[in-house]
Parts: structure tokens; sequence; C-alpha cells
């Protein structure tokens, strides 16, 4: 019995694996981005995009932590958030804590910029949800939240060994 158990799981996991792996590649389209941008009607290069998101939702963010979350070189996204720093939308400073640590705060111009943003991304879930009972909007919201909750608990853990 243990066996069919474990290969019915088994089976619920890989399924589980590829519908993230769906949802982080429709996420990581080159053309999601671009949708965002012409609907949220900005003017901004698409290398720029997710980083400026990045910083607007998490800043102050390191430079080191933002290239580990786009998945990108440290001195690629170095360059890319002085590109921001020149456009006025995000800046960078010293950690408080540990000057050795630069950080990328988000401007006022980029605050603005990212509610023009989140105002069209609202729109395109509204369409997406609109047959969703709000039940199971919150429910996928919830269970979302846990499993991220619960994978970077495991993340930390791994890194403190």
């Amino acid at each position: 019995m243990k066996s069919v158990q474990n290969t019915h799981n088994g089976a619920a996991f890989d399924d589980l694996h590829n519908a993230l792996l769906m949802i982080v590649g429709t996420f990581n389209r080159p053309q999601r981005d671009e949708l965002l941008i012409k609907e949220s009607n900005i003017q901004l290069d698409r290398a720029l995009f997710p980083l400026l998101i990045q910083i607007g939702r998490f800043g102050p963010i390191g430079v080191v932590e933002l290239a580990e979350r786009a998945g990108r070189d440290y001195t690629t996204v170095s360059r890319q958030v002085a590109k921001l720093e020149e456009l006025g939308l995000a800046q960078r400073q010293k950690n408080a804590k540990d000057k050795r640590v630069n950080e990328a705060v988000i401007t006022a111009a980029g605050k603005a910029m990212t509610d023009k943003i989140d105002a069209a991304r609202a729109q395109i879930y509204q369409n997406l949800f609109a047959s969703w009972p709000d039940e199971e909007r919150a429910e996928l919201a919830r269970l979302l939240q846990k499993f991220v909750g619960d994978f970077i608990a495991i993340d930390k853990s791994k890194t403190a060994d």
C-alpha cells in the first residue's frame, strides 16, 4: 500500500511542479512585460521593468539580492540600477546597518510608474479572474502565500546549516 501512496504522491508532486514551471514560464515571458508596459502607457526599457517592480515591492533592497531575485549577474543588475537612477526612477544608497551593502530604493517618479503598472496588472487580473468566485481567488492567494513561505523557510534552514 505504501508504494501505491508514494506513486500517487510522486505523480501529484510532478503535476504540481509542472504547474509551477508553467506559472514561472508565463510570468518570465518578455511578452508579459511588454504587455504591461503597453497597457500602463509608460516608456521603460523591458530589461529594466522587472527590476523597477522588485525595487518598488521589496525596496530598499540590496543590489545582490535584487540580482538573485532577477536571476541575473550582480554586475549587470548594478548597471541596470544605475540606468534606473539616471531615469530618476530609483536611487542607490548605503544600507543603514552595513555601509558595504548598496541598496536600491524607488523614487517618487518610480512609484508613480509602478502605480500605473499595478493598475494595468489589476485590470488584467480582473479579466483573468472574472469567472472565479471570490472564495477561490482568496484560497489561491492563501495557498500560494503558504507555499512560498514554507519554501523560503526550507531554503533558510538549508543555508543556515
